[in-house]
């Protein structure tokens, strides 16, 4: 798996500007959450994904396009 940039108390102490540079880089717009990081955790450790293999999964909105 392959985060992106996700509201973590590590990314809260960033500067508003980099904050801007780093959501400028994301089509969706916004950062990712710690929910949207889990559910695709949940996905890949169920039986939905037991036929997936050597993949990673980019939950970056969109930014390693």
């Amino acid at each position: 798996m392959a985060p992106g940039f996700i509201e973590t108390q590590m990314t809260a102490v960033l500067s508003e500007k980099v904050k801007e540079g780093f959501l400028s880089q994301i089509p969706l717009g916004r950062a990712g959450t710690a929910e949207e990081v889990a559910s695709a955790v949940t996905f890949l450790a169920s039986d939905q994904a037991a036929y997936l293999t050597g993949q990673v999964l980019h939950v970056s909105g969109g930014m390693y396009m």
